[in-house]
C-alpha cells in the first residue's frame, strides 16, 4: 500500500538542520527554525550546557530532537559528520576555533557535505581583537551604541533582558543569514559558512537611528529624543495602583484623541510645543495617577489613542486579543508564545515539547539512516 505525502508542519518541512548544543541565541535560533517545519536535531554533550535549565522546561528546545553525543571521544566526531552528511544547515556556538579543534569545523564539514550551511553564532563574531574574549549579551550591546539610548538620562542604562543582543541582534539575524544561504546552496549547490555576530546585529538593528542621528534630528544622549522616552507622549506612566500604561499617540490624530480622554486636550493642544514638554509631562503623570491600570484601561479602551496596559509575564497570555489570535498555546503542560509568523499554506505550531537530551537517538538513527548512532540496547533492524 502506497504512503501518503509527508506531514506539513511549516514552510521549512524537509529541511534538515544539526543544532550543536549550546546555551542563549543559537538553540534560540535553532528553535525558530523547527518552529517552521525543519527536522531540527539537537546533538546534546553529556552533562548539559553550563547555564542550561531543566530540559523540560526548556522551550527553546521544543519541536526538536536529541541526540546524545560527547564531541570529545574518539568516535563523537564521526557520528556528528554522519549528521552533517545528511543536513541542510549546522548551527553551532562555540567560540572560535572550537569546532576546528574537535573535528567538526567548516572545513571539514564542508568536506563531507559541499552544500551544507554552516551556522556560526557568537557574540563578537569570527575574527577582529575581541574574538577570542568571553562575552555575555550587556557587553555586546554596549560596545555597538545600542545599550547607551536605554533608560533615563540622569541614570545609569537600563539592561533589556537577553532580547534585544542574544535574541534580536543574534537569533534571527542568524536565521535570515542561514536561509538566505541555503536558497544560494539549492539554487547553485554551493555551501558556505553564516557568522552572525551580535555586535554586527545589534548594530544593524540601529540602522534607523543612525540615519536620524545623522540628519540631525537624534541626539546622542539618552531620553532626550522622541522615540527613548524624551518625549511626554512615548513611554510609560505610573498608575495609582503601582500599574503603568504605555503611552505613544505620535500621531497628530492620535494624540488629539489622547489628550482628549486624559483631559488635558485644552491645556496641551500642541504636543510639539517643545518648551511645554516639562510641563506636558508632569500633567500627564498626575493623570495617570490619579486612577488605577484597570480604569485607565477602560478608558482608552476601543480608541485610537495608542494607549496600552502594560502586562506582566504571567497577565499577557490572558489579555482578550492575544487570547483570540492564540498568541500564546500550552503545550506540554507549558504556557509559552506561539511559532510565529503564520502562515496561510503551510501554518506552524507546537509540535512537541522540549527534548529531553538523548531520548531521540533511536528515532533520528532510524529517520537519518545512521546505523552508527543507534543505541546499542535498540533492535538491529527498524
Amino acid at each position: 500500500m502506497a504512503q501518503g505525502p509527508a506531514p506539513v508542519h511549516g514552510p521549512l518541512t524537509g529541511v534538515r538542520v544539526v543544532e550543536l548544543a549550546g546555551i542563549g541565541p543559537g538553540p534560540f535560533a535553532a528553535m525558530l527554525l523547527a518552529d517552521l517545519g525543519a527536522d531540527v536535531v539537537r546533538v546534546d554533550r553529556p552533562g548539559g550546557a553550563g547555564l542550561g535549565i531543566d530540559p523540560a522546561s526548556d522551550l527553546t528546545n521544543r519541536n526538536k530532537r536529541s541526540v546524545l553525543l560527547d564531541l570529545k571521544s574518539d568516535e563523537g566526531p564521526a557520528r556528528a559528520l554522519e549528521l552533517v552528511e545528511r543536513a541542510d544547515i549546522l548551527i553551532e556556538g562555540f567560540r572560535p576555533g572550537v569546532a576546528e579543534r574537535l573535528g567538526i569545523g567548516p572545513d571539514a564539514c564542508l568536506a563531507r557535505n559541499p552544500k551544507l550551511v554552516y551556522g556560526r553564532m557568537t557574540g563578537w563574531g569570527q575574527d577582529g581583537p575581541l574574538a577570542e574574549r568571553a562575552g555575555h549579551d550587556i557587553a555586546y550591546l554596549a560596545l555597538t551604541g545600542t545599550l547607551s539610548m536605554i533608560g533615563k538620562p540622569d541614570e545609569p542604562p537600563v539592561a533589556p533582558a537577553n532580547l534585544l543582543g542574544d535574541y534580536a541582534g543574534g537569533s534571527l539575524y542568524l536565521v535570515v543569514g542561514v536561509l538566505a544561504a541555503l536558497q544560494h546552496a539549492r539554487a547553485h549547490g554551493e555551501g558556505q559558512v553564516v557568522d552572525a555576530a551580535i555586535v554586527d546585529g545589534a548594530a544593524h538593528l540601529a540602522t534607523m537611528i543612525h540615519g536620524m542621528l545623522a540628519a540631525g534630528s537624534w541626539q546622542d544622549r539618552r531620553g532626550t529624543n522622541l522615540l527613548d522616552g524624551g518625549c511626554p507622549f512615548y513611554g510609560t506612566y505610573a498608575t495609582s495602583d503601582g500599574g503603568h500604561m504605555a503611552v505613544g499617540p505620535l500621531e497628530g490624530k492620535f494624540y488629539a484623541e489622547f489628550a482628549g480622554l486624559l483631559g488635558i486636550a485644552a491645556d496641551f493642544p500642541d504636543r510639539w510645543d517643545l518648551a511645554r514638554w516639562d510641563d506636558l509631562r508632569a500633567a500627564v503623570t498626575e493623570r495617570f495617577a490619579a486612577r488605577t491600570r484597570a480604569e485607565w484601561t477602560e478608558v482608552f479602551d476601543g480608541t485610537d489613542a495608542c494607549v496600552a496596559p502594560v502586562l506582566s509575564l504571567t497577565e499577557a497570555p490572558h489579555h482578550p486579543h492575544l487570547a483570540a489570535r492564540s498568541t500564546f498555546v500550552e503545550h506540554s503542560g507549558l504556557t509559552q508564545p506561539a511559532p510565529a509568523p503564520r502562515f496561510s499554506a503551510t501554518p506552524v505550531s507546537v509540535r512537541g515539547g522540549p527534548a529531553l537530551p538523548g531520548a531521540d537517538t533511536a528515532a533520528v538513527a532510524a529517520d537519518w539512516d545512521i546505523a552508527a548512532l543507534r543505541p546499542a540496547d535498540s533492535p538491529d533492524t527498524y
